[in-house]
């Protein structure tokens, strides 16, 4: 079958894309870039080869290559964030909301492009501004986690941030084991399995009900 013209890595080379177009254009191929070949390796000829336009092009948008990479990590970030935060508000039931907050991490490795190489195996955590955005992530999604045990638990906030931490940190590095293993154990099945290891402790601690009083969370 033949490759169309409109599908080919250069055929934007030389057309004129809205701002926002070819922003998005380069960070995808800074990505791809960064994913496969560390940031360190990676070039900024590369990266405007794989793009499909000029160096002058790619520095009109992006000053340098750590420019480039912050860009990526804030885009991403946000959208672990919102996953993290979407599955906590997706049910009321503890149990549920336990397994949603695992599946999100899942989700969010499993994702096309493995943006998430950027944010939990990045080659470049010596460089402050890197550095300071995925200690920041880390600390959003375990405090998001956090808030929902301390409201449901009434227990002390270092107690509930130390819990929210540990939850948050199993699920990402359960989730990337996962994908690293392949696909022995499906998405789905990998998470609930995950989530029911991680419930066995949060379901231990009594939620409160009322005041004055508190149920076992089972």
């Amino acid at each position: 079958m033949s490759i169309s013209a409109d599908s080919r890595p250069d055929a934007t080379r030389g057309q004129r894309l809205p701002r926002s177009a070819r922003r998005a254009q380069l960070l995808e191929a800074a990505q791809a870039a960064f994913v496969e070949n560390g940031y360190h390796a990676a070039a900024m000829d590369d990266i405007a080869e794989r793009a499909g336009v000029s160096k002058p092009v790619l520095y009109q948008h992006f000053p340098g290559k750590l420019e480039l990479y912050l860009a990526l990590l804030d885009s991403h970030t946000d959208i672990l964030e919102g996953l993290v935060r979407d599955a906590l508000a997706s049910t009321t039931d503890n149990k549920e909301r336990v397994y949603a907050a695992i599946a999100a991490y899942f989700d969010f490795v499993s994702r096309d492009g493995a943006a998430f190489r950027l944010i939990f195996e990045s080659d470049l955590t010596n460089e402050s501004a890197v550095r300071n955005r995925l200690d920041t992530i880390g600390l959003i999604c375990a405090e998001a986690v956090a808030e929902v045990i301390a409201e449901d638990t009434d227990m002390p906030e270092a107690e509930a941030s130390l819990l929210g931490m540990a939850l948050t940190g199993l699920a990402q590095v359960s989730a990337r084991h996962w994908l690293a293993q392949g696909p022995a154990i499906p998405q789905d099945e990998a998470a609930r399995l995950v989530g029911t290891l991680a419930w066995r402790g949060l379901g231990y601690f009594p939620k409160v009900s009322g005041e004055g009083t508190t149920t076992q969370a089972g």
